[in-house]
């Protein structure tokens, strides 16, 4: 069975580490058939590229892209966004390319040995002036999908230490006490 690494386009990357999904769809295959359940790498950045997640290839390349080219479905198998392992030693002619079992097994163990799942509490509080609280409902999910998280700070902290809340904006931790930004001034 052969081993892939797979390059995650910039703007799929963006999405990515803001919304979770299962799988991962990619064009650019330039003759490649890498055959189901063949494991890989999934490498963001193109000047210095990085080890992201691990995944395993979910279907044969089946499905056409917009431009008729065979799209290739991986399924996630650990994810690594907030601490990506570097790709030394990785070179990526292609989207899609074979990789050698050894170094398959070198990128791939950092991923293997990061932190264990553990539960958050995820908030994102919006002031809404409403007549019902099914119509405050609405509105909540009107601004939330109107201002996505380009605009609305969402908070997360550790089941169990609610005072370590942080806020986050784009997938990244940003500051929201209006006194710190007046001293930055």
């Amino acid at each position: 069975m052969a081993q892939w690494a797979v390059i995650i386009p910039a703007d799929r990357w963006a999405t990515e580490r803001l919304f979770h999904h299962d799988t991962l769809t990619v064009a650019g295959l330039a003759g490649v058939r890498p055959a189901a359940d063949e494991r890989v790498l999934l490498v963001a950045g193109e000047e210095a590229p990085r080890v992201v997640a691990l995944g395993v290839v979910a279907a044969a390349p089946a499905r056409r892209g917009a431009h008729g080219e065979p799209e290739l479905a991986i399924r996630y198998t650990r994810r690594s966004f907030d601490a990506p392992a570097p790709a030394e030693g990785l070179k990526l002619a292609e989207p899609v390319t074979e990789v050698d079992d050894e170094l398959f097994e070198r990128l791939a163990a950092p991923l293997h040995a990061g932190p264990d799942r553990q539960t958050w509490l995820v908030s994102l509080d919006l002031p809404i002036e409403a007549a019902t609280p099914a119509d405050a409902v609405r509105q909540f999910w009107s601004y939330a999908l109107e201002l996505g998280p380009a605009e609305l700070p969402t908070f997360v902290s550790p089941s169990g230490d609610e005072l370590a809340m942080q806020a986050f904006v784009l997938g990244e931790p940003a500051n929201q006490d209006p006194e710190e930004d007046e001293d930055d001034d």
